[in-house]
């Protein structure tokens, strides 16, 4: 009996509202990646000895116009490059909901162009990656074939934004699953679940944003990192060099600001997907920090 159709669980406010002022932003210099002298993370190198297992990985995806900054295109491909050379992708974004967990299609098909007032340019984009079906079958063993629902949709922009910087030879197969729910407990036994994935050199990608409150970013020249964006951003460093799972399961009470961060979760809970594929890996560091636009943290996590 085939899996019933994927029921989408939620509706993310529109960019269309912010593409002009997104589109103006990308047209400025970023603030310094650099992380600040406090920041408990490391930055990994390209001398670090390579992992017997994929690391797992949570990035900040920007918007279209991101690859339109080149030091932040430089920024993730430098990050690609310092990474062992996964033979698929399993890719978590902020922007598909739906429940069951649902796995996205198994060939090259159109993108999701899933925001709206953007310039035509950014609905040419391409991104033809192979198909992963064989990965998709192993996600369904590990999942419980009943419980997995199977779509035709294609990569939207938290998937192939990043890709695109990454791995822009599009010759590393993709799969795209969907979040179930934004509940943080059941996202980290996702992870749990799809930890085996690691030793079959399967990269597993949480794609979202630690800040996300489109309502506050700042449009200026020179825009302005407001105290409540640096407080949950420096509260996140400091949780995950710690290794505090419970902090960050119960990030809504024990983070600050945390209702200003994160006026809606689904841009933070893929952290949780990738922290749980992570399992007991003791090893985290931050490729990627700073903010755009002010309010958005850049912070991207490696574990392992």
């Amino acid at each position: 009996m085939p899996p019933e159709p994927a029921v989408p669980i939620s509706r993310r406010e529109s960019l269309g509202a912010f593409a002009a002022g997104v589109v103006l932003a990308a047209s400025r210099p970023l603030a310094s990646a650099n992380p600040p002298a406090e920041d408990p993370m490391q930055q990994p190198t390209s001398d670090d000895a390579r992992p017997s297992r994929m690391p797992t990985i949570f990035l900040a995806h920007g918007a279209p116009p991101l690859l339109d900054i080149q030091s932040w295109v430089d920024e993730l491909a430098n990050w690609a490059r310092a990474l062992p050379k996964p033979k698929a992708i399993l890719m978590v974004s902020a922007h598909w909901e739906a429940r069951p967990v649902t796995l996205g299609a198994t060939r090259t098909v159109p993108l999701v162009y899933d925001f709206s007032g953007f310039p035509e340019k950014y609905y040419r984009q391409k991104y033809e990656a192979p198909g992963a079906p064989e990965l998709a079958e192993r996600v369904a063993a590990l999942l419980g074939a009943p419980h997995v629902a199977r779509s035709e949709r294609g990569l939207d922009h938290g998937a192939y934004v990043p890709l695109v910087a990454m791995y822009p030879a599009a010759d590393v197969p993709v799969l795209q699953v969907s979040l179930p729910t934004l509940d943080t407990k059941p996202l980290l036994a996702l992870g749990r679940a799809l930890a085996p994935l690691r030793d079959e050199g399967v990269l597993i990608v949480g794609s979202g944003f630690l800040t996300h409150n489109l309502r506050r970013v700042d449009w200026g020249d020179s825009p302005t990192t407001p105290a409540w964006a640096s407080e949950f951003d420096a509260w996140a460093a400091d949780a995950l060099a710690r290794r505090d799972v419970d902090a960050l399961l119960d990030f809504e009470s024990k983070a600050p600001s945390a209702k200003l961060a994160l006026p809606t979760t689904e841009h933070y809970v893929p952290l949780l997907v990738a922290l749980g594929a992570a399992a007991d890996e003791a090893k985290v560091v931050c490729p990627i920090t700073g903010f755009w636009m002010g309010s958005l943290a850049r912070r991207s996590v490696q574990f392992g």
